[in-house]
């Protein structure tokens, strides 16, 4: 299989380079083998996360002492380019949700007594996390959500519904956004709490059927009076909505990383299709056209990576990339759609039958101009920036 020179940043460090080293045989030895079977079940087996927590690939982003490694947003993009190199989607979209997306809230926010009770576990793949924030009603729009959480002595109640959750049927537990101030208006009022699996007034709805990613789970939740602690309140009061904010500036960027890392293997397996390909007394490589519009194809995912890689810096370092992520979050995604259905064209009819991995690529893809802020919301992010 041809592998394309897309050049690292110039000042990564040898540790990192050996975890992508290590993340990469993972994926071709774990992961490529059985995709299939994982996306005929829905599921990734709890065995994964299990052996990517022994590796030490699910602690990136949380502190040495409840077991991370602390290595930062760099490392996070890599990792994220490693699994979307795999060619099966869900397998991105669920890892990172638990490494990127939601456990990262209690590290960030959470008090020791939350840090010590959950951070061990995930980080170990022997707890698997969501966030529950999108709702039916309320999307890339989360001021407008409307699941209620009520103070009632020592606890909250909290009553509503959220729907496209992925990990929703497997996670062990959630981290839930509720509004807490129901005179509070729009993104004012919103606050994020702990949810065990089992809690009662907890109800996991049944399994999504998807578009692509076939092997992430998605699910609706109901909470019917479910009442938790308040010491489970997640971060400040009411200060939800800005913790969601914050932490999608990470998702963007994992988001953008898989989405870049998917987008090198199609054109990878592509190329060696082009140069195999027999047609016109040559090879499709042969024709100009298919060279230049690879050739481009390549050029536009260059692009996006060396942005991501400037934006995991800017974060690494402390820096305003609100504009930046939003940028490359845009960049990589939509590029990523355009790889993937140019690939397809390419291989022609065979690419079009289910079952080959250029089709369910192309599947996989088009979740990504969607999740984690959807292209129109990130585009009018970047136009309140100019």
């Amino acid at each position: 299989m041809t592998q394309l020179n897309f050049a690292d940043p110039l000042d990564l460090p040898e540790e990192l380079r050996m975890m992508r080293d290590q993340i990469r045989r993972f994926v071709e030895n774990e992961v490529v083998p059985n995709g299939d079977a994982w996306e005929e079940a829905g599921k990734i087996p709890r065995s994964v996360f299990r052996k990517l927590g022994e590796m030490g690939m699910l602690g990136m982003r949380h502190p040495v002492d409840y077991g991370g490694t602390d290595l930062g947003p760099v490392a996070s993009v890599l990792f994220a380019e490693e699994l979307g190199r795999s060619t099966f989607g869900g397998v991105p979209a669920s890892v990172v949700v638990h490494t990127d997306m939601s456990a990262t809230h209690i590290s960030r926010r959470g008090n020791e007594a939350q840090k010590q009770k959950y951070l061990p576990g995930a980080i170990a793949g022997e707890k698997i996390a969501a966030i529950a924030v999108t709702e039916p009603g309320a999307g890339s729009d989360v001021a407008r959500l409307k699941t209620r959480a009520v103070r009632e002595g020592d606890d909250f109640v909290i009553n509503g519904s959220k729907i496209y959750i992925t990990n929703g049927i497997y996670a062990d537990f959630y981290i839930v956004a509720a509004r807490t101030d129901p005179e509070a208006k729009g993104s004012r009022g919103i606050s994020l709490f702990l949810v065990d699996k089992g809690t009662p007034g907890l109800v996991v709805g049944k399994k999504l059927r998807k578009h692509g990613d076939l092997c992430s789970d998605t699910a609706e939740l109901f909470f019917e009076d479910l009442r938790v602690p308040a010491e489970n309140l997640l971060g400040d009061l009411h200060k939800g909505f800005y913790a969601i904010m914050d932490n999608f500036q990470n998702e963007r960027m994992v988001m953008a990383g898989f989405s870049i890392g998917a987008s090198m293997k199609a054109l990878e397996i592509t190329l060696d299709h082009a140069r195999s390909r027999e047609v016109f007394n040559g090879t499709l490589w042969d024709l100009q056209a298919t060279r230049q519009k690879l050739a481009m194809l390549a050029t536009k995912v260059s692009a996006a990576r060396a942005l991501n890689f400037h934006c995991a810096y800017m974060e690494e370092r402390g820096m305003d990339c609100i504009a930046e992520i939003s940028q490359t979050k845009v960049l990589a995604c939509e590029v990523h759609v355009e790889v993937v259905n140019a690939c397809l064209q390419l291989h022609g009819g065979m690419g079009y039958m289910h079952g080959t991995t250029i089709e369910r690529m192309v599947r996989d893809a088009r979740l990504q101009t969607i999740g984690g802020g959807a292209t129109e919301v990130m585009l009018e992010e970047i136009a309140k920036r100019m």
